[in-house]
C-alpha cells in the first residue's frame, strides 16, 4: 500500500549534529578520480530497489565508476546520516531527499559547496522547472537537483456534481457548496485528514492554507499564523470538517477507504491514490456498491483539482514535494556528478518510471528535447499487481494537468529561509493539533491561529 512520503528530517538530526563535532570530510582528501561512489537511497521499497541497481548496472557499464548503493528507510535517514557525518563517512550522493530534509543537510554545511549547481548548470536550467529551482534554493544558491516530485490533490465525484450542478471544486467557495450539498444519504460532502498527530493533516492543512496565501512566516522569519489570511483557512477547514464530513479522527487509510467504499462526495489525497483509484494494486481497491460490476467505476467518476484558491489567495496554489539528489560535502566530486547527471538523463525515465503516479518529473526534458521526459512520463507503466500507463486510465487532460503541477506547488517557510523550522515542525506538528479545537468547538478560528503561532514561535526558538 502506498501513501504519501512522510519525509522528516527534523530535530533529531539537527541535535545531534548541533552536540557532535562534523569530521563530514576528514583527514583525507576526496579523489576526484575516483572510480567508486557510494550512494544512499531513500527508496527502499524492494521493486524499486531492483529497479535502481538495474538503472546503477548501466551507469557503471557506460562510465566505469561502481557505485556502493545503500537504501535507507526515511525513519532512520536523520540518526544514519548525523551518526556518518561524526564519523567522518558520509556518503558520496544521496537521493530521494525532501525539501525539508535538504534545507537541514543545508543548515549542517553537508553539501557539496558547488557540486549540485554544477550539475543543473550542466544539465540546463531551462530544462527543469523553475518552480522546482526556486524550491530547493536559498539566496540564488542550487542546493540540490531536483528530481520527480508530487502535489496534493482535491479529488472528487464528477457524477455526482454532474447530477448536483456544481462547479468543479477549486475555489474555497466552491469547496464549501459542494460539500454541503451533497452531504446526505449516507454520503460525506468531503473526507480529509483530521488526526492530530498525523503529518497527513498538516499537508493537508498547508494545502488550503496556501491556497488562501496562509503563510507560516513573512521573509523576515516572523511567524504569521495568527493573519487573517490564515485565520480564514483555520475557519475553514473547521467549518468543512465539523458540518460536511466524517466523524472521529481520519488519517490516510481511512479517508482514502471513505472516498474508495463511495461515502464521500470529495477526498483531500496525494497522487499515490492514482493506481490505487485504477485497481492496479491488489490490496488497496475500490469497493462502492457499484464497484462491483465495474472496478472502474470510481475511476471513470472521478475528478482532479490540482492548485486551489481561497478569498485572500492573490493565486491558486498547491501543497508539493520535491526529491532531491544531491553530492555531499566531501565527496568524490566529479564521478558523484556524473552519477547524478546520468539519474536525470539516461536514466531518468527509468527512474520515474519505478512510481509514475508520484514522481512527476521537475526535469521537462533536454535542450533538444524540451518535452522529452513528460512525454517519457505519460507512456510509464503505473501499478503493482497490474500494469497499465495513467493516460489509459484517466485520459490526456488529466495527464496534462497533473504534469503542469510541479510549476504551481509551493511550501510555508523554505523560500523564506526557515526550513530547520520546518523540519522541527513535523516531529511535533503544532498545527494538526491547534485545528482539533476548531473541530471540536473547544474554540474559535483566530484562538486556534493564535495558539500555533504560540507553539511555532518556540519550537523555532530551539532550532535558531
Amino acid at each position: 500500500m502506498s501513501a504519501p512520503p512522510r519525509r522528516i528530517l527534523a530535530t533529531t538530526l539537527i541535535l545531534a549534529l548541533t552536540a557532535s563535532t562534523l569530521l563530514a570530510c576528514g583527514d583525507d582528501e576526496p579523489d576526484s578520480n575516483s572510480k567508486k561512489i557510494t550512494v544512499w537511497s531513500l527508496e527502499d521499497v524492494a521493486d524499486r530497489v531492483t529497479a535502481t541497481k538495474a538503472i546503477i548496472a548501466d551507469f557503471t557499464a557506460q562510465t566505469g565508476i561502481q557505485v556502493d548503493l545503500v537504501t535507507v528507510n526515511e525513519d532512520q535517514f536523520p540518526s544514519l546520516i548525523a551518526a556518518n557525518a561524526a564519523a567522518g563517512d558520509l556518503p558520496d550522493v544521496v537521493g530521494s531527499v525532501s525539501l525539508a530534509g535538504i534545507r537541514t543537510l543545508a543548515g549542517n554545511e553537508l553539501l557539496h559547496a558547488s557540486a549540485n549547481a554544477e550539475v543543473v548548470d550542466k544539465l540546463g536550467k531551462q530544462t527543469f522547472s523553475p518552480r522546482a529551482l526556486e524550491l530547493t534554493s536559498d539566496d540564488g544558491k542550487q542546493l540540490s537537483v531536483p528530481s520527480d516530485g508530487w502535489g496534493q490533490l482535491l479529488v472528487y465525484r464528477k457524477d455526482l456534481f454532474a447530477a448536483a450542478g456544481l462547479a468543479a471544486p477549486d475555489t474555497y467557495e466552491r469547496i464549501t457548496a459542494a460539500a454541503a450539498k451533497l452531504n446526505t444519504g449516507g454520503v460525506a460532502g468531503i473526507t480529509a485528514a483530521t488526526a492530530p498527530s498525523d503529518v497527513f493533516t498538516q499537508q493537508t492543512f498547508e494545502h488550503l492554507a496556501l491556497a488562501n496565501g496562509c503563510q507560516l512566516t513573512d521573509d523576515s522569519g516572523k511567524v504569521t499564523l495568527d493573519s487573517p489570511q490564515c485565520v480564514e483557512a483555520f475557519r475553514f477547514y473547521g467549518d468543512l470538517i465539523r458540518t460536511s464530513s466524517v466523524k472521529g479522527a481520519q488519517d490516510v487509510d481511512t479517508t482514502r477507504a471513505t472516498y474508495f467504499a463511495g461515502k464521500a462526495a470529495m477526498v483531500i489525497w496525494s497522487p499515490f491514490i492514482l493506481d490505487e483509484l485504477a485497481g492496479l494494486r491488489n490490496d488497496a481497491k475500490p469497493t462502492c456498491p457499484q464497484c462491483q460490476a465495474d472496478p472502474t467505476f470510481l475511476a471513470k467518476n472521478s475528478g482532479f483539482v490540482t492548485a486551489i484558491k481561497g478569498p485572500n489567495g492573490t493565486e491558486p496554489a498547491q501543497y508539493g514535494e520535491i526529491s532531491s539528489w544531491a553530492v555531499l560535502d566531501g565527496a568524490a566530486a566529479d564521478p558523484a556528478k556524473s552519477f547524478v547527471e546520468y539519474m536525470l538523463g539516461d536514466g531518468y525515465p527509468r527512474w520515474f518510471g519505478m512510481s509514475p503516479e508520484g514522481r512527476f518529473p521537475v526535469r521537462k526534458g533536454t535542450a533538444g528535447e524540451p518535452e522529452k521526459f513528460l512525454t517519457a512520463w505519460n507512456t510509464s507503466q503505473a501499478g503493482v499487481d497490474v500494469k497499465k500507463p495513467l493516460a489509459e486510465v484517466y485520459g490526456d487532460e488529466v495527464l496534462a494537468t497533473l504534469r503542469r503541477s510541479p510549476d504551481t506547488f509551493g511550501r510555508w517557510g523554505l523560500t523564506q529561509g526557515q526550513g530547520n523550522l520546518v523540519g522541527a515542525m513535523l516531529g511535533e506538528l503544532p498545527v494538526p493539533k491547534a485545528l482539533t479545537d476548531v473541530y471540536s468547538g473547544k474554540s474559535d478560528a483566530a484562538a486556534a491561529a493564535g495558539r500555533a503561532k504560540k507553539d511555532v514561535e518556540a519550537i523555532k526558538a530551539g532550532v535558531n
